[in-house]
């Protein structure tokens, strides 16, 4: 990891669900712009701790929280200790999420208690926390997907209800909070290579379906990011910003 731009110095961000996939390329990324990034984790402390000592390995500054976005205090106390290791909150990036992919019929209440939970509940506390520390300037980035727009395929029922409604919250809080400097944008990944979809097959059967050919890199979803973190998305705002190599189009 090499510091980039530098257009982040002095910043401090916080990426939930920063320990693997797109949140661990998100806090490398926003640390090599040159913020200092605090990011959560669920589980896999040692993954959690060698991605902090990875940052820091680079001449960064960064701190792993362990915090389950399904628990609403967990999520407030992660702002706290951000706040309280460093001083501010200048960035959210809302990227802790989860997938459900079943059959209508197999699905179960508590598949929708736990998607809810996790992919919506916890923005808007992380928000609501991370909103009284902020001030002009200030920018929060939500992680939603390109099935709020299309779901593509049978099974995904909760997980497309859960970003459409990651994407109604982006327009809303872009009207409260705009007027106080604070910008709120929503980035809606296509197929990435991630854990997420780890089957080879399945892989290729996307391939199929994305007219530039393949799916997407954790890193082109993180400097996307890190633009509407820095200083020239500043007029960007309450936006959907889709990047999935016109899978949808």
């Amino acid at each position: 990891m090499n510091i980039l731009t530098g257009s982040l110095n002095g910043k401090t961000a916080l990426v939930t669900g920063g320990s693997r996939g797109i949140g661990a390329a998100i806090v490398r990324r926003l640390a090599a712009d040159g913020a200092t990034v605090a990011f959560t984790y669920a589980s896999s402390p040692d993954r959690a701790q060698a991605l902090e000592a990875e940052v820091e390995a680079a001449g960064g500054r960064a701190l792993a929280i362990q915090a389950d976005s399904a628990d609403p205090a967990a999520v407030e106390r992660s702002v706290a200790e951000t706040v309280q290791a460093f001083g501010r909150i200048d960035i959210l990036v809302n990227n802790a999420g989860i997938l459900v992919h079943k059959p209508l019929d197999d699905t179960l209440l508590e598949d929708y208690d736990r998607i809810m939970a996790v992919n919506v509940r916890a923005q808007f506390v992380a928000i609501q926390a991370v909103q009284r520390q902020m001030g002009e300037g200030g920018r929060i980035i939500n992680i939603g997907s390109m099935v709020a727009d299309r779901a593509g395929g049978p099974g995904l029922t909760l997980y497309a209800m859960s970003k459409g409604a990651v994407a109604a919250l982006t327009r809303g809080l872009a009207r409260d909070l705009g007027p106080r400097g604070i910008t709120v944008n929503n980035v809606q990944p296509g197929p990435t290579e991630t854990e997420i979809v780890s089957d080879e097959a399945v892989r290729a059967t996307l391939r199929t379906m994305i007219p530039v050919g393949r799916m997407g890199r954790d890193s082109e979803i993180a400097g996307l990011v890190a633009w509407l973190a820095g200083p020239e998305s500043a007029y960007v705002n309450g936006a959907a910003l889709t990047i999935d190599g016109g899978f949808v189009a």
